[in-house]
This record gives structure tokens, C-alpha cells and sequence, in this order.
């Protein structure tokens, strides 16, 4: 069965970066564990303006915006 690791909106950050929308993994945890590396990396570097939360949706995980819309340039 295959995991997904879905970004729900490409903010433009997200666009600079250059981060796939979605990525495919076949293992369950090891697509869990990107998606807390993906987390991370857009909390910590992205413009700030916004937070992202994963969200666990029928074995695949959903990074969002906290909030909804984006404020980045």
C-alpha cells in the first residue's frame, strides 16, 4: 500500500523551495517521518508569516496552514 505526503496549498514559499505538492512512500513510517522532516523544515525556514500541522487523513499525511491563508510574498 502505498503513503502519501501531501503539501495542501503551495504557499510561496513552498514554491521557492521547490517542494513537491505530493510524495509517495511505500513504508507507512518512513512516510510519517518525512512528513515530520517536511513539517519541520517549513516551520523553522519558511517566512513566518504563517505555521503549518500535519494531519494523519486514511493512512497519509497532510501538511496545512494553521489558520488558513497565506501572508508570504
Amino acid at each position: 500500500m502505498e503513503h502519501h505526503v501531501v503539501i495542501e496549498k503551495l504557499c510561496s514559499c513552498a514554491k521557492k523551495e521547490g517542494l513537491s505538492q505530493i510524495d509517495t512512500y511505500e513504508a507507512k513510517d518512513t512516510a510519517l517521518e518525512a512528513a515530520e522532516t517536511k513539517l519541520a523544515h517549513m516551520n523553522g525556514s519558511f517566512c513566518g508569516k504563517h505555521e503549518f500541522q500535519l494531519v494523519e487523513v486514511n493512512d497519509n499525511f497532510v501538511i496545512g496552514m494553521v489558520g488558513g491563508g497565506c501572508g508570504c510574498k
